[in-house]
């Protein structure tokens, strides 16, 4: 039957919530339930020959069955910091664990052979992880060096870097 010139008076009974808040058994997955980000502007050099943090933020998710996408933006790298070559390998880690399934290691090498012109340029590193926990994470980019004697500095030049965590419901 049509209700459409049915009068509000007219109706009984529960009516559906005006909100979703009442609303269970709706899908979830896939959706961004929050976003974290830390932009980092001030110059910051290694010449670590260990891993070495460089900048870093932290997400508690909301679920153990959430996922962790991490997007790492490394700005205005500046290598063969005091005039001598330098290659570094870059990572997204998480502190205190292993990221499950990927392969976190990057290879940046810019000015090969180069040893007193230094080179600028940039690293862009992203991965998806399962933390399985719902207390905070932290995820830290980090260089290490690879061979030579020279340095790298970030953020060269009034440049900026910055790290996003979005938590994904499963």
């Amino acid at each position: 039957a049509d209700v459409a010139d049915v009068a509000a008076s007219k109706l009984t009974g529960a009516l559906p919530a005006i909100s979703g808040a009442a609303l269970t058994n709706l899908p979830g997955g896939g959706k961004v339930l929050q976003v974290v980000e830390n932009t980092a502007t001030s110059a910051i050099a290694t010449y670590s020959d260990s891993w070495y943090t460089m900048y870093s933020t932290s997400i508690t998710p909301s679920s153990t069955s959430s996922r962790i996408v991490v997007l790492a933006y490394v700005g205005s790298m500046y290598m063969n910091l005091g005039s001598n070559q330098a290659q570094f390998n870059w990572r997204i880690d998480r502190a205190g664990g292993t990221i499950t399934g990927q392969n976190t290691n990057f290879h940046a090498e810019i000015g090969r052979g180069e040893t007193s012109i230094g080179q600028r340029g940039f690293i862009n590193m992203g991965i998806v992880d399962e933390p399985n926990t719902t207390s905070s994470v932290s995820y830290n980019v980090q260089a290490k060096r690879h061979n030579g004697s020279g340095g790298v500095q970030i953020n060269d030049t009034s440049g900026t870097s910055s790290i996003i965590l979005m938590e994904i419901g499963a």
